[in-house]
């Protein structure tokens, strides 16, 4: 199953560079100008969330083959029948159903592989992730094979076809059933209740994926215009550097798998910084070598999709923390702040207990230590001690 999710996160990432890699077709095609060319990039994105948003409660619900098989579907059927003669408004139409398809099972894979790993899922997700980016690499030469030999509109076609082989593959796979109810709702015994409990819970994450996405499509669909406009390069060059932001995203998430300590949102943080340092010293000397300003920076963000996916997927809804040695590493220190206040709240009792499981362990026997506290000398002396 996990060869199916690697290659439908390889046709995903293809999908997702293709109105970049195609923006100067595009755009001498329907007459855009960037500001519209924009648009379309964002009608894909605001397809993708909406698949994204819907397919959470379809997949605690309903089962998981259908839905993978629909999503699938819904994204070839929206991509095998584009023209060359659409007009701007069929186009964004299109490029909307298709984002919608591709947000579904995106969530959809996400959901099911926090479900198998649970607080280890960081690490296979990562894994996974790297399948979207070896597809974004493919997907500007495949744009530039396909344009150098005819239409472009045959590579949006071809990536169709390709959803629709995994739509049959789907069919063919046995997906776990959706959980039990009370299995459910046993997962869900530590994520905060009400509105006001989840938002505060998963509102960090959101507002960093938000950040993440605007950086990932502002690289993608404006880099051969930036190439072009700024840098006075050719349009082979921005789509060289789009390959070279999603080559330095995959580096980045295979790269994190060997990472010795634990995942968790610090991880995030560092990689946020690292990537607004890399971007900004790259744009402000507006130096000729923009793969390299490209791949710096996907290099940094390589880790932070697939990390909050995992963080917030999982069992604990982004309450929770990535597994180290087998443990939440958030419980474990919940546990050790929980330990410090009670220590703080009762000393004398914390300090008889700590004391009286020394002396156990020294094998004395319990007569001694019983009597410990603020009366210890008269019991000893009582007892004989």
């Amino acid at each position: 199953m996990n060869a199916f999710f690697a290659a439908s996160f390889v046709a995903f990432g293809v999908v997702l560079v293709l109105p970049g890699a195609h923006q100067a077709e595009l755009a001498r095609a329907l007459g855009l100008d960037l500001a519209r060319s924009g648009l379309l990039a964002s009608a894909l994105a605001a397809g993708l969330g909406v698949g994204v948003v819907a397919a959470g409660p379809l997949f605690d619900r309903f089962p998981r083959r259908p839905l993978f098989v629909a999503s699938l579907c819904i994204a070839a059927a929206a991509m095998l029948t584009v023209r060359e003669q659409m007009s701007f408004a069929a186009w964004l139409l299109h490029v909307a159903v298709t984002g919608f398809g591709i947000g579904l099972y995106d969530t959809l894979i996400n959901a099911a592989v926090a479900e198998r790993y649970r607080e280890a899922a960081a690490r296979p997700m990562s894994l996974l992730h790297a399948g979207a980016t070896i597809g974004a690499m493919a997907g500007p030469l495949l744009a530039a094979a396909y344009v150098a030999n005819g239409s472009f509109i045959a590579s949006f076609r071809t990536i169709g076809a390709a959803h629709l082989a995994l739509a049959l593959w789907a069919m063919r796979l046995r997906f776990p059933d959706p959980p039990a109810h009370a299995a459910h709702h046993a997962d869900l015994a530590h994520v905060p209740r009400g509105a006001a409990g989840l938002a505060a819970s998963v509102a960090p994450f959101a507002l960093i994926a938000f950040a993440y996405v605007g950086v990932e499509a502002s690289l993608t669909i404006f880099a051969v215009p930036y190439a072009t406009a700024a840098l006075g390069l050719s349009e082979a060059r921005g789509a060289s550097a789009i390959s070279a932001f999603w080559l330095g995203l995959l580096a980045g998430r295979v790269g994190v798998l060997a990472l010795p300590f634990a995942l968790g949102p610090r991880t995030l943080g560092a990689s946020g910084a690292l990537a607004a340092g890399a971007l900004l010293l790259g744009v402000s000397t507006r130096h000729g070598v923009v793969e390299l300003t490209f791949f710096a920076t996907g290099l940094a963000l390589g880790c932070v999709y697939p990390l909050i996916m995992a963080l917030v997927g999982g069992p604990r809804g982004g309450c929770g923390g990535a597994r180290r040695h087998g443990r939440p590493v958030a419980d474990r220190r919940a546990r050790r702040r929980a330990g410090r206040r009670r220590r703080r709240r009762q000393p004398g009792r914390v300090v008889r207990r700590d004391r009286a499981r020394r002396h156990a362990r020294a094998g004395r026997p319990l007569a001694h230590h019983v009597n410990s506290g603020p009366s210890s000398w008269a019991s000893r002396s009582l007892c004989g001690a």
